[in-house]
C-alpha cells in the first residue's frame, strides 16, 4: 500500500494506492468514514467490481445502497443527477451517509456533484477504475456535468474524503481506454515533469509498441503515483483555480472540450480529445515562437506513439467551429479565451486571446 496526502487543512485526504477493492470497507470502518455508503457506479463496472466492494463493506458492518447508471459521457447530465437525488431519497440517504463513486471519470464527476449538492453536501470517496480517473479526475475535487452547449459547465469543487486506487482494475481495461488515460499522463510530463516525459518516450519507442506490453504493472504503479503527486501538489497551492497555477492542468482541455462538444461526445473519448488539444496547443505555441519546433515534434510524436490522434478530422472540427465553441468554455475570462501553451517539455504558460481570428489562424494547418 502506498499513500499520498493532499494537504488542504480541514479538507485534507489520503490517496491510497496499490491496494485491493475488497479492502475498502475495512479502511472506511477503521478511518471512521461512515457506517453507511451509497455506491454510485455504471453498468460495465458493476458487473466486474460492485460485488467485491459491497461484500467488503458488509464484512465491516457498513450498510450499502447502490445505484447503477448507464455507461457513457452522454449520461453526464443534470437529468442523471436528478435520478440520483430520487434514488437517494428512496434509499433514505442522510447526511451521515458516504457516497462512493466506483468507476471512471464520468461516474466520479456525476457522483461527486451529487455528493456536493444533496442535503447541502455529503462525504464522498472516489474509487477510480480507469487509468484516466486514477491519474487525474479522481483527485482535486472538481465535480460536474455537461450541458448541450459545453463540457463541465455545471459543477462544484467538492474534495473527497479518500481516493482509493486498485491498479488491478486496469487489467480488464480495453486498450483504447488505456490509451485514453495515457493522454492525461502525457499532459503531466509536458506541464511539469521532464523526467516523466522522457520515460514515456522510452516506453513507447518509434515503430510502436503494444500498449498492454508497454504498461507493465510496475510501470503503471509508478505512473499513477507520479501523476497523483504532481496533481496533489498543484491542488494544494491553488485548490479553487484562482491563483493561476491550477489552470496549467487544463493543457489540451480547452481545445479538447470544444472537440467533444462539436462531436456530441460520439467520435472521441475524453483523453483522445485532450490528445488532439495538446497537439493543437503545441502547434499554436510553435507558430507563436514560444516553443521550439523540435519540442513540438516530440510532443506530437509521443502522442502518436501511444496510439492517440494529433489532427482532428471532420467538417464539425474546423478551426472556425472550434474557436466558437471555445468561447463557451468555463475558463473564458473577461471575454478572452485562456489557452495553456507549452514553452518546453516540462513548462507551460497561460495566454489570453480576445480575437477568434487569431485562434483560427493558429489552429489552421497540420503537423509540426
Amino acid at each position: 500500500m502506498k499513500k499520498l496526502v493532499v494537504s488542504l487543512k480541514e479538507r485534507s485526504y489520503f490517496i491510497v494506492m496499490d491496494t485491493s477493492l475488497g479492502e475498502l470497507g475495512k479502511y472506511i470502518a477503521a478511518a471512521g468514514l461512515g457506517k453507511r455508503v451509497f455506491i454510485v457506479t455504471n453498468a460495465v463496472v458493476a458487473k466486474k467490481y460492485l460485488s467485491v466492494v459491497t461484500a467488503g463493506c458488509r464484512r465491516n458492518a457498513i450498510a450499502v445502497s447502490t445505484v447503477i447508471l448507464p455507461d457513457g459521457e452522454k449520461y453526464k447530465t443534470l437529468a442523471t443527477v436528478e435520478k440520483l437525488y430520487a434514488a437517494a431519497l428512496k434509499a433514505g440517504v442522510d447526511r451521515s451517509t458516504c457516497v462512493v463513486a466506483l468507476g471512471g471519470g464520468v461516474v466520479g464527476d456525476v457522483a461527486g456533484f451529487f455528493a456536493a449538492t444533496y442535503l447541502r453536501g455529503l462525504s464522498c470517496i472516489q474509487v477510480p477504475t480507469t487509468l484516466l480517473a486514477m491519474v487525474d479526475s479522481s483527485v482535486g475535487g472538481k465535480t460536474g456535468v455537461d450541458l448541450p452547449d459545453g463540457k463541465n459547465l455545471v459543477g462544484s469543487f467538492h474534495q473527497p474524503k479518500l481516493v482509493w486506487i486498485d491498479p488491478a482494475t486496469l487489467v480488464t481495461l480495453p486498450a483504447r481506454q488505456l490509451r485514453n488515460g495515457m493522454a492525461e499522463v502525457i499532459k503531466y510530463g509536458v506541464i511539469r515533469d521532464t523526467a516523466l516525459f522522457g520515460r514515456l518516450e522510452k516506453m513507447f519507442p518509434a515503430g510502436g509498441m503494444d500498449i498492454s506490453a508497454a504498461l507493465t504493472s510496475a510501470r503503471l504503479s509508478r505512473i499513477i503515483f507520479d501523476c497523483c503527486s504532481i496533481k496533489a501538489r498543484i491542488v494544494e497551492k491553488d485548490e479553487f483555480e484562482t491563483k493561476g497555477l491550477r489552470e496549467i492542468l487544463n493543457f489540451g482541455h480547452t481545445f479538447g472540450h470544444a472537440i467533444e462538444t462539436a462531436t456530441q461526445y460520439r467520435s472521441y473519448l475524453h483523453g483522445e480529445a485532450v490528445a488532439l488539444g495538446m497537439a493543437m496547443a503545441a502547434r499554436c505555441a510553435m507558430k507563436m515562437g514560444i516553443l521550439a519546433p523540435a519540442a513540438a515534434r516530440r510532443i506530437q510524436q509521443l502522442i502518436e506513439r501511444v496510439g492517440l490522434p494529433i489532427v482532428p478530422v471532420g467538417r464539425m472540427l474546423s478551426p472556425l467551429i472550434i474557436a466558437g465553441l471555445m468561447r463557451r468554455d468555463k475558463k473564458v475570462k473577461e471575454g478572452s479565451v485562456r489557452l495553456i501553451l507549452p514553452t518546453g517539455i516540462g513548462s507551460v504558460k497561460a495566454i489570453s486571446f480576445k480575437s477568434d481570428t487569431e485562434i483560427i489562424n493558429l489552429c489552421s494547418g497540420g503537423e509540426a
